[in-house]
């Protein structure tokens, strides 16, 4: 049995070590859910992410802000059931393709709680926003404005005006990997700040088109909050709009060792108290999108190990990695893993994947308990962009998606099959 009693905040809240030493998630003994899902299967803590988006809704409410919306970046999990979670928790959604816009409208979204992004929109996307009637779209250049005047021209939206925000790189940044910054000068998003004016007016001509706002976001994975206040500061510079898109981009703790991120009440009380220090007599609409940080840490992945060698490091090799978490290879991101029933490891190894790259390594530096073939490994902290990036490297289906609740472990999305891999051929 396992002596470790207690788990880090890295775990789903309510996760714990039961009588058995074995994690359970959601009240749901991992083991278990193996026995009966199989592996790799990504397992949810479904009050997690509810809690997550009642604080951030709490937040704002307690900063005194009445008018303060929480945007799901649902890139971070484009799941249904997230989604569909998440609309019934009052939050709005934003989405950065046609795929995603259908996700979030069939997981219940009202159109006029979604916010379209995207920095190459191509028209059939945006004629599909304009005939769904989503309430604002954000536009990231002078492309876009001309795509929007035709299909505005040719009666694409009906009856009424369309509201847009303009991005514009604020040129702030904050300490992240360059992979996932985007508030610089030179950025594949948005307008610079120089541009920004002959934006305003390009669309403010455009018949149909109703200017709101501004929108910011200069990265993700930010674990201090003064590159929010300042982002705040560089967009009071543009004018007084009754709008204010800040983005996303609050990071979390992915390990044990990595520093606490803000919590979610000092973030929202950042940018709120910004906010109010720039009003210039207009008390605006303050949208927020967060996304990790509303399901990074109410997921877990499960894998099974299929191999131990000892060459000059010891690999462990589960039936898993870069096809359902390719953030380690992308961006060096770091994880932590443990043999689900025995927490109290102290063997060095590399936690590697099952696929034909030296790259795929989950973990470089894991400690696990005398691993062995057979034993079930669980990494936290995956409910951000592992489902999202999943991916059929090698021809590996992808996996399930289950949710946990008092127990209760539902199946939310199934693990793909090899006959699906060939459902799309035609020849």
């Amino acid at each position: 049995m396992a002596t470790q009693t207690t788990l880090s905040d890295v775990f789903p809240l309510g996760s714990r070590i039961n009588e058995r030493g074995r994690l359970e998630v959601g009240g749901c003994d991992t083991l278990e859910l193996v026995e009966e899902f199989g592996t790799p299967a990504y397992v949810v803590a479904e009050d997690d992410l509810r809690a997550r988006a009642q604080a951030f809704t709490a937040a704002a409410r307690s900063e005194g802000h009445e008018d303060l919306r929480v945007v799901f970046a649902s890139k971070a999990f484009p799941c249904t059931a997230v989604l569909a979670l998440f609309a019934r928790e009052g939050l709005w959604c934003d989405v950065a393709s046609g795929g995603e816009l259908h996700l979030a409208l069939n997981a219940g979204f009202a159109p006029e709680r979604i916010v379209l992004h995207g920095n190459a929109k191509s028209e059939p996307e945006l004629r599909m926003a304009l005939q769904r009637g989503v309430e604002l779209i954000v536009l990231d250049n002078f492309d876009e404005i001309e795509r929007l005047e035709r299909l505005l021209g040719a009666g694409a939206r009906g009856a009424g005006e369309q509201k847009v925000l303009v991005r514009v790189t604020p040129d702030v940044r904050g300490e992240t990997h360059d992979k996932i910054s985007t508030g610089q000068a030179d950025s594949k998003f948005g307008f610079s700040v120089a541009q920004a004016g002959e934006a305003f007016a390009r669309v403010q001509g455009v018949d149909g088109l109703s200017l709101q706002g501004v929108h910011a976001h200069i990265g993700s994975q930010l674990l201090g909050l003064d590159p929010f206040r300042a982002e705040v500061a560089e967009l009071a510079k543009l004018g007084d709009f009754p709008v204010w898109d800040l983005g996303g981009g609050l990071g979390v703790r992915y390990t044990r060792e990595q520093p606490p991120a803000p919590a979610i009440e000092d973030y929202v009380g950042a940018l709120v108290r910004a906010a109010h220090a720039h009003e210039g007599g207009v008390r605006r609409r303050l949208l927020v999108e967060p996304g990790r940080a509303l399901c990074a840490n109410a997921a877990v992945t499960l894998y099974t190990v299929q191999s131990v060698k000892q060459n000059v490091s010891r690999w462990v090799a589960v039936d898993g990695g870069m096809s359902d978490n390719l953030r380690p290879m992308l961006y060096a991101s770091l994880y932590e893993a443990h043999v689900a029933d025995r927490f109290d490891g102290a063997t060095e190894c590399r936690l590697a994947g099952k696929h034909c790259e030296s790259g795929d390594v989950i973990v470089r530096d894991a400690r696990l308990d005398d691993p062995k073939p057979g034993d079930v490994i669980v990494t936290p902290a995956t409910g951000a962009y592992g489902f999202a990036m999943a991916n059929n490297y090698n021809g590996v289906p992808r996996p399930p998606v289950i949710f946990c609740r008092d127990g209760d472990a539902r199946v939310m999305v199934r693990r793909e099959t090899f006959d699906d891999l060939t459902a799309r051929d035609v020849g």
